[in-house]
């Protein structure tokens, strides 16, 4: 059970962390640890709760705790979670609370197509030259859709036929 936990806590360790290995968790993401996985239930355990609770199991001048730093919390947040257990129980209960969850991204800003944004981003309606840059799913050509390209083979433009350079007709305009 304590490895489930273990892998949960690496998860939301790393979690908004690009430089984080998954063996330290800071303040942030140990509060949204107990949000995301029910421990916090505004209820009977706070974030003040969480917040107070992380300083006291966390080093004197540490901004992070460590995995069994972390089960210290989780005991201790079992038992104000559930009052009328045991403290093994309680914890029990919160392990079961936390195995298994990811941290959650609702709520995160996503694209939006307001007005006109839909209309002017829709390729189909799109007319002339800028039709010619779209493929029928809407997806850009890239270089392939623009007509004049270059030819870096260093023949002339009326040549770009790779070995007709003398043999063109010279009334050919």
């Amino acid at each position: 059970m304590a490895s489930e936990a273990e892998k949960t806590f690496q998860r939301f360790a790393v979690f908004g962390e690009s430089s984080s290995s998954g063996t330290e968790m800071n303040n942030k993401n140990f509060s949204k640890l107990c949000k995301d996985c029910g421990v916090m239930d505004g209820k009977t355990v706070t974030s003040t709760d969480v917040d107070i609770v992380f300083s006291k199991v966390k080093a004197k001048n540490a901004r992070t705790i460590t995995f069994q730093q972390f089960q210290e919390a989780m005991k201790e947040l079992g038992q104000k979670r559930f009052k009328i257990k045991n403290p093994d129980e309680a914890l029990e209960n919160i392990y079961k609370l936390v195995e298994g969850k990811d941290p959650a991204t609702t709520g995160v800003t996503k694209a939006t197509t307001v007005g006109g944004v839909s209309r002017l981003t829709d390729t189909s309606k799109y007319t002339g030259t800028h039709k010619e840059r779209f493929d029928e799913s809407g997806k850009g050509k890239g270089i392939a859709g623009r007509e004049e390209t270059t030819n870096n083979s260093g023949y002339p433009k009326c040549c770009w036929k790779h070995g007709t350079h003398g043999t063109e007709d010279p009334t050919d305009g």
